[in-house]
């Protein structure tokens, strides 16, 4: 079957659990929305919320997948079976101890985390300080993602999507879950939000674990941190890492400014994000994410001209979908977030100050999806330093 059939496959799954997480997504920020609004407590939640995911998408699902599958693609060619097994448990157990250790390391300095990302909320004593507790609580997420991101790398290489697919709906649901069972059981109702992350993260990554099984993946502590391809993963690593964080960035940029501003305007820009990423994660990552162990293994087999004809397509592909999406974002953007969100604490203001952000985020829509669709190709031929180039 050509590489392109088995990326439009991929891409379809993939795309449909994207789709059912953030149908439920935005029923989770319908929630938060009625239940908090856009006041003090939702932008402490936001605030303490996107340091943790910033890692996640890092050092998880960033820049250590897009090294993984590349390196690990070598080791699942027939006859080295026992090879692949040990590199999988070697990553896990390094994995977790670098993941435990940057947990750690980040609720003992949430202080000075919320300092640098937010620091007009240091004006605030209160609000401060809620955001700080709310990180702290939050921050184990990073852990369980961080695991969930490895094992995603793995099932991706072996060509099977759904559970990494569909995974993210159990932390929309945790969320919602959270909320409505615990709300009033806490002299702080924000604390459900955070424990509902939490519980959402352990969700996922423990969904994985039947599918790694089925796989062949055996759960065995490796300490061997010196196995070649550990020390090829992490070489790759670095400039990928480097160059997700330089793409991140621009979210910080905008939550540090806006932490200046009146309350409410870290949740526009939060609410704003979310209906931005709704087609760039159904389709324009998911494509990327479909194709990268194509790719890879086009590469890996020395397949330049099939390698070159299947980044065309994926480009063309996304291409098509994005540039519409766009358009009606930018067209329907009031209308949208007002059947989405206007409803309990969440004004007319409120629409009006998000479709504005809304608006600014849209325009370069179809430009970070077409990169979205074209990087993998670097990575798949262990080229992690021209995206870091580019990005720079």
């Amino acid at each position: 079957m050509p590489e392109t059939h088995h990326i439009t496959r991929a891409a379809t799954t993939i795309g449909l659990g994207t789709l059912g997480s953030r149908l439920f997504g935005f029923l989770r920020d319908v929630v938060i929305a009625h239940f908090f609004g856009a006041g003090m407590a939702a932008d402490a939640f936001f605030v303490a919320f996107r340091i943790p995911n910033l890692w996640r998408r890092l050092v998880g699902e960033g820049s250590l997948t897009i090294s993984f599958i590349p390196v690990y693609t070598e080791y699942l060619s027939p006859g080295r079976e026992k090879e692949s097994e040990e590199l999988a448990n070697i990553a896990f157990t390094v994995a977790g101890v670098l993941l435990l250790c940057l947990t750690i390391l980040g609720i003992l300095f949430s202080p000075l985390l919320i300092r640098i990302i937010a620091p007009g909320f240091a004006r605030i004593p209160e609000k401060f300080q809620l955001t700080v507790m709310l990180n702290q609580v939050i921050f184990p997420y990073l852990f369980f993602m961080g695991l969930f991101a490895l094992s995603m790398g793995i099932l991706n290489a072996k060509r099977h999507f759904f559970a990494p697919a569909f995974a993210p709906i159990f932390l929309n649901v945790s969320i919602i879950l959270s909320v409505l069972l615990l709300y009033h059981t806490f002299e702080k109702p924000v604390f459900t939000l955070a424990l509902g992350v939490l519980g959402g993260g352990i969700l996922q990554f423990l969904f994985q674990i039947p599918f790694l099984i089925r796989k062949g993946i055996r759960f065995r502590v490796n300490l061997n941190f010196r196995h070649p391809a550990i020390r090829r993963i992490g070489t790759l690593m670095v400039p990928g890492l480097i160059g997700t964080a330089v793409y991140q960035l621009n979210v910080f940029v905008d939550t540090i400014f806006a932490s200046f501003l009146p309350s409410g305007s870290v949740s526009y820009l939060f609410f704003a994000d979310r209906l931005m990423e709704f087609p760039l994660g159904i389709f324009a990552i998911a494509i990327g994410m479909a194709a990268l162990p194509s790719l890879s293994k086009l590469a890996a087999e020395g397949r330049g001209e099939e390698l070159k004809e299947t980044v065309r397509f994926t480009f063309r592909l996304v291409s098509f979908i994005s540039i519409p999406a766009m358009v009606g974002l930018i067209a329907l953007k009031t209308p949208i977030i007002n059947l989405l969100f206007q409803r309990g604490r969440f004004d007319l203001s409120s629409t009006v100050m998000t479709a504005r952000a809304l608006l600014c985020y849209s325009v370069g829509l179809w430009a970070i999806a077409g990169a979205r669709s074209v990087v993998p190709a670097f990575y798949a031929l262990k080229d992690t330093w021209t995206p870091l180039k580019i990005a720079l």
